[in-house]
């Protein structure tokens, strides 16, 4: 990942990532998306988590990317708010996000038994696995970003 210095960022700030680490973390992200197999959810997934997660960095880079994959505007716009979106969502989207959500804010309690039951009626436990490694991986790139500051802008693919 190359990340661009914002002409406004606080020069107080470092702005480097670790290669190695940035390499590792995006090695597992990789490996998460390829198995769960479906570019359009994973993005879906990465972008819910990072609104829970006021990455901007990561909402900017994502909602591109998704773009780039078919998702509608009127989905993405709606992602926010998935529960009462009517049909713009499948159940089984629906079961990746309540999983996302769970994961994510997983300092709120555990998560709970028919959330997790829910995804896997979705997805076999090979999937499932990937699914949560994904949550995981952009919950842990989130932290990264927010925490170093990284204002949105900066991506390049």
């Amino acid at each position: 990942m190359t990340v661009r210095t914002s002409p406004t960022a606080r020069t107080s700030r470092t702005r480097v990532l670790d290669p190695a680490v940035a390499q590792a973390m995006s090695a597992v992200s990789a490996a998460a998306k390829k198995g769960l197999g479906d570019p359009a959810l994973a993005e879906l997934v990465v972008i819910r988590a990072s609104q829970l997660n006021h990455c901007a960095f990561c909402l900017d880079m994502h909602l591109g990317i998704a773009r780039g994959h078919g998702v509608s505007e009127d989905r993405l716009d709606m992602l926010a708010a998935w529960e009462e979106a009517g049909g713009l969502f499948d159940e089984r989207e629906r079961a990746a996000l309540a999983l996302t959500e769970a994961v994510t804010l997983v300092t709120d309690g555990f998560v709970p038994d028919d959330v997790y039951d829910r995804a896997a009626t979705h997805f076999d436990d090979t999937r499932l696995a990937h699914l949560i490694a994904l949550i995981v991986a952009i919950n842990n790139w989130n932290r990264v970003m927010v925490g170093r500051r990284i204002p949105p802008g900066g991506y390049t693919p």
